[in-house]
């Protein structure tokens, strides 16, 4: 049996990994798991199903919220950043799936990487706040990192089996999100509602609205250029509206190779915890002939600026991804908030990276330091463009 530690359990992605969790209880068992703690009653529900050995929270005040609503014996329970780090890295375990949203899982994961853990990552701001530093510790101790994100898992699947030298380049699909057909206009105009109703997949609000601005594609774009150790040119992003092709890889001879399947998160995931094996799993199949066809188009990158913003950051290095996530993320809670316009956001993003001052990182204190000055130099932006409070 496969032992599991998982950050990030609350979220979409920690939800449906414990749905297969729960389809394979002969393969997997939860050891520990881990969340921001906004939701201490869900936590609660899910240490009563899973019973591990240990609990962190982010939010410390949760943690005696937590230790009233659970019978002893207990889990250990910890808090704060350090209770993260503490359960990813010293709890006995197969594998850590980091799916925790954002710059929270920086410390966590590369503490589970430094301590030798397999690593099943779905926090994608990881690899583009300190690609470089984690593909590094994780070369330097033989740590496998198999994607989580449905795209990198996809090109993933299209790489076994072949040279990395011979890859031409990699295919990113996109959805296109909400606004795919909307007139760059009108994007001013968008309300908080239209940005979270995605075509396609359903999606925490933080990754919906990335999806909306294409920001997602952006941050996949470094993501991919570390974890599969290609050049930013060999990374390509192809609207896709139908999200039924996940990813393709293209070689040198012309041959272009996919991966294909129904927009069920649930499929990267069990590949993942049990590679290099495949399980027989419940679900839909996929069915190319009702799906009847299958389009591709060139992404607006005057619509969607933050393709060019997040491409520009990867090529100019160091400390701007660090800038351009922060920036981002700051950005799109102030959206959810009703405090800026959706435009805002790549505005904002910009401003952030005309700032950055191109410094180098030697370690993840520095990615962190450069996060937290760049977090609230934008919140003060955005208090001074909203007036400080919500719309």
């Amino acid at each position: 049996m496969k032992r599991l530690t998982l950050l990030g359990a609350t979220g979409s992605i920690g939800r449906r990994t414990l749905e297969v969790v729960s389809s394979f209880p002969e393969d997997f068992s939860v050891v520990a798991l881990a969340a921001r703690g906004s939701d201490v009653e869900l936590v609660a529900d899910l240490v009563r199903k899973y019973a591990p050995d240990a609990v962190a929270l982010l939010d410390r005040t949760a943690v005696d919220r937590l230790a009233m609503l659970l019978p002893r014996p207990r889990p250990e329970l910890l808090g704060g950043p350090d209770g993260l780090v503490s359960v990813a890295r010293d709890v006995d375990t197969d594998i850590v799936v980091s799916a925790l949203v954002g710059a929270a899982g920086l410390f966590p994961t590369m503490a589970a990487i430094e301590r030798g853990r397999t690593i099943a990552l779905a926090n994608k701001e990881t690899l583009v706040m300190a690609g470089a530093l984690m593909t590094a510790a994780a070369r330097a101790r033989r740590v496998p990192l198999l994607p989580v994100d449905s795209e990198h898992s996809a090109v993933f699947q299209c790489l076994e089996g072949h040279d990395r030298a011979d890859v031409q380049r990699i295919l990113l699909t996109a959805s296109g999100g909400p606004f795919r057909d909307v007139p760059r206009a009108q994007l001013a105009h968008v309300t908080v509602e239209d940005a979270l109703r995605h075509p396609t997949w359903k999606m925490g609000a933080k990754i919906t609205i990335d999806s909306a601005t294409l920001m997602n594609k952006g941050l996949e774009i470094i993501e991919a250029r570390w974890l599969f150790d290609f050049q930013p040119a060999q990374v390509q992003v192809i609207v896709h509206p139908q999200s039924i092709v996940h990813s393709m890889v293209e070689y040198i001879d012309g041959a272009v190779i996919a991966q294909l399947g129904v927009t069920d998160m649930g499929v990267p995931i069990l590949y993942a915890l049990t590679y290099p094996s495949r399980r027989p799993a419940p679900g839909a199949r996929l069915d190319l002939v009702r799906v009847g066809t299958l389009t591709f188009l060139e992404p607006d990158a005057e619509k969607f600026p933050c393709l060019g913003l997040a491409r520009a950051a990867l090529e100019r290095g160091g400390s701007a991804p660090v800038v351009l996530n922060a920036a981002n993320e700051v950005a799109v809670a102030a959206f959810l908030d009703r405090r800026i316009g959706f435009m805002e956001i790549p505005a904002l993003i910009e401003r952030a990276l005309e700032k950055d001052g191109g410094q180098d990182l030697r370690s993840i204190e520095d990615c962190a330091a450069i996060d937290g000055d760049t977090r609230r130099r934008v919140a003060q932006w955005v208090d001074a463009r909203s007036g400080g409070s919500p719309r």
